[in-house]
């Protein structure tokens, strides 16, 4: 939180002089994850991404990046060659070593690692500091704080529904409170069977599961594979026997940007739906 309070501080007390020459010196930027390249985006630096990590697909124009980036690393002589001004990294899921020596190199790395829902737009006007103008940047800002109140007066007490978020099947996972995008499902009301987990993305086994008895169990897989993967348990889960299984949208689910609204309509408003079938 004070680290939050001071970044906001930082940010406030930026001169306009020297807004514009952090925007000057910044042209050739790469993204190093699907999140930081639609952030960046949103943030009105389109013009200036040059490269970008596998799977940045939104928007549209973000898939005629060149890739440098992937699952299992970092093309280093490719980002290297193509001298970057600045590169927007994922903190935790990009590899440290392999920024590290980038940051040795001299090259300015901004780490991006959303842990709340207010992180979104306060680094919506943090990357705004690199634009041309930090007006688009400010607007998705004060547009995303606008809706999310809305949003937040909207679900105000609603009753609590136990959850399973099903992240694979081989093997199983789930997210505890401490990961992303478990502060959606808080917002809407969520009561996560796995909060407490000692570990972010903690593998479960299915007994583990049916002990806890969620009331409704959301997936990143098709409907059809997850009720196959749950079929001979179906009389002892309640979320099974009243038709609780839903698939989400993980491009809005997973990736903290503005479209993180998205996610927070969706799994709330399914949500809502058990709570009217109980």
């Amino acid at each position: 939180m004070r680290f939050l309070c001071l970044l906001i501080f930082v940010i406030s007390t930026i001169t306009p002089s020297v807004a514009a020459t952090l925007a000057q010196q910044t042209q050739r930027i790469i993204s190093l994850s699907p999140h930081t390249t639609e952030m960046a985006y949103a943030a009105g630096l389109g013009n200036k991404l040059i490269a970008a990590s596998a799977y940045s697909d939104y928007p549209p124009a973000a898939e005629k990046l060149e890739r440098v980036a992937n699952y299992r690393g970092l093309k280093m002589e490719r980002i290297l060659a193509l001298k970057p001004d600045l590169i927007l990294a994922w903190q935790g899921g990009n590899p440290s070593r392999e920024l590290a020596r980038l940051e040795q190199l001299g090259i300015k790395i901004l780490y991006s690692n959303p842990k709340t829902l207010a992180d979104i737009p306060n680094t919506l006007e943090q990357l705004g500091q690199y634009a041309d103008s930090p007006q688009p940047a400010q607007q998705a800002a004060t547009e995303f704080r606008h809706q999310l109140q809305q949003l937040k007066i909207a679900n105000h007490n609603k009753p609590k529904v136990r959850y399973f978020y099903q992240l694979g099947s081989t093997p199983l996972m789930t997210v505890a409170d401490s990961g992303w995008p478990s502060q959606i499902f808080q917002f809407c009301g969520g009561e996560n069977i796995f909060a407490n987990s000692s570990v972010a993305y903690p593998q479960v086994n299915q007994e583990q599961v049916i002990v806890r008895q969620p009331q409704v169990i959301f997936s990143a897989q098709p409907i059809a594979d997850t009720q196959q993967l749950w079929a001979q348990w179906q009389h002892q889960l309640i979320a099974i026997k009243q038709h609780h299984i839903y698939q989400l949208n993980t491009n809005w689910l997973n990736r903290p940007t503005p479209r993180t609204l998205l996610a927070i309509k969706q799994v709330c408003g399914l949500l809502n739906q058990v709570r009217d079938d109980h």
